[in-house]
């Protein structure tokens, strides 16, 4: 009884951690086989699985996780941009953060990328949250 009731009270947190996961493999996956496999620059390797991530993460994020129903296009756009907006706020927290670890202190790609991702998906839940999609309670 006890999970039960903790699981519904959490079910927001619970399902961005399943669906926010999947986001972040795509994310790394691409970045990883980019970076690795390719002669791509790392930065621009990371931009286009940011941008494929994102994008899945705005489909999940609101018809599973906040499960918003926009009623209008104009209503429906201004919240894609909400979300890509912070997304964006949180990608140059990306950049920063790969070019601090892989450029200046000669870290490793994937070891930073995975560091990286855990203070993003944090930051991207909490904008999600109380900012993209707060009609939900």
């Amino acid at each position: 009884m006890f999970i039960k009731t903790w699981c519904q009270k959490h079910q927001s947190i619970i399902e961005y951690v399943v669906w926010g996961t999947c986001a972040f493999l795509i994310n790394l996956s691409v970045f990883t086989i980019l970076d690795v496999w390719t002669p791509m620059n790392y930065q621009v390797a990371n931009a286009i699985g940011w941008f494929l991530a994102t994008t899945f993460a705005f489909c999940t994020n609101k018809l599973w996780v906040f499960a918003t129903h926009a009623s209008t296009f104009k209503s429906l756009m201004k919240e894609m941009w909400s979300f890509y907006f912070f997304r964006v706020v949180t990608l140059l927290m990306d950049i920063i953060i790969l070019f601090i670890g892989i450029s200046l202190l000669k870290g490793n790609d994937i070891f930073v990328k995975l560091i990286d991702q855990c203070i993003t998906n944090i930051a991207n839940y909490a904008f999600s949250r109380w900012y993209i999609f707060k009609t939900v309670n």
